[in-house]
């Protein structure tokens, strides 16, 4: 049976959606629908039942599930099996992570998996960390760099590689609200805040302000903790912002953390679906991380 046929099956199985798979499998949604014809054909049963709002397996689709993982499983075990015959495992491995990331936590991972797989060729793509976890749901990538959310979906698989920090930073020249954070104790409904758009960072804003208390001013709410630096090295407002980020952004010269504010952090780790452990070249890389 053609293992792509079951790829694109497993796949609309966990997206419940023809056009989802349409758009990760790059390939139109007419396309799509024929090679589905096509396993049906061999199976000799409908697979799923579709109208305009979900689609649902069938009894014969539900049967086949199971079996399809299990030699899609089989296969990649072949290939892993024949790769390390010949030591050698090649092709394209996909990463996302933010722009700080890519220089914080990356090389290091990335200098022993070259030692180990020179032949993989590592696709790197960079932006907002609160979309690592959608990107690999969405197989936009393979494997991210990211903050471990408080619900983790079940398809995915998270590994710990650092605990990260958050603080509030402000700035360290001059600014409209400079008076106000000289206040004893600082009235913090009064001052405005850059915050990020969203993620688990700005879940960890969100408590901190309900805990306080707070009422907060949203100045702006931004994509990337980057820029939420470099707002507050500009005087814009106060930050709350990965200490991580804060040390490695050019500007940190220019703002001052506010060290009595304690904020809880978050863990920071690379994350994958699970049935992409399947994936040889996605295998050798959690195992590296792993060991």
């Amino acid at each position: 049976m053609n293992q792509k046929l079951l790829h694109i099956f497993i796949h609309i199985c966990e997206s419940k959606s023809f056009s989802k798979t349409a758009i990760a499998m790059h390939i139109s949604p007419s396309a799509l629908s024929r090679q589905v014809q096509k396993l049906e054909v061999d199976i000799g049963q409908a697979l799923f039942v579709r109208d305009n709002r979900s689609v649902e397996l069938t009894d014969a689709g539900k049967k086949l599930l199971p079996v399809a993982i299990h030699m899609l499983s089989e296969w990649h075990r072949l290939k892993t099996n024949l790769s390390n015959e010949d030591k050698l495992l090649t092709g394209e491995l996909h990463i996302f992570c933010s722009v700080t990331a890519s220089y914080s936590h990356l090389p290091e991972l990335l200098s022993n998996f070259r030692i180990h797989y020179p032949q993989i060729e590592i696709k790197l793509s960079t932006g907002d960390p609160a979309q690592s976890i959608g990107m690999i749901l969405q197989d936009r990538a393979d494997i991210a760099i990211s903050a471990k959310p408080n619900v983790l979906p079940s398809k995915l698989t998270f590994k710990t590689i650092d605990h990260i920090t958050l603080s509030i930073i402000i700035p360290s020249g001059i600014s409209n609200f400079a008076n106000e954070l000289h206040q004893s104790p600082v009235n913090w409904d009064k001052i405005p805040f850059i915050v990020p758009e969203e993620g688990t960072a700005r879940e960890r804003v969100n408590t901190w302000f309900k805990n306080r208390k707070v009422k907060p001013t949203i100045y702006a709410q931004v994509s990337g903790h980057e820029a939420i630096v470099s707002m507050v090295a500009l005087g814009c407002g106060v930050g709350i912002a990965p200490d991580v980020v804060i040390s490695n952004s050019p500007v940190k010269d220019k703002v001052t953390r506010v060290e009595a504010i304690n904020i809880k952090g978050f863990d920071l780790g690379v994350c994958c679906k699970q049935s992409q452990l399947q994936n040889p070249l996605v295998n050798a890389f959690w195992n590296l991380v792993e060991s």
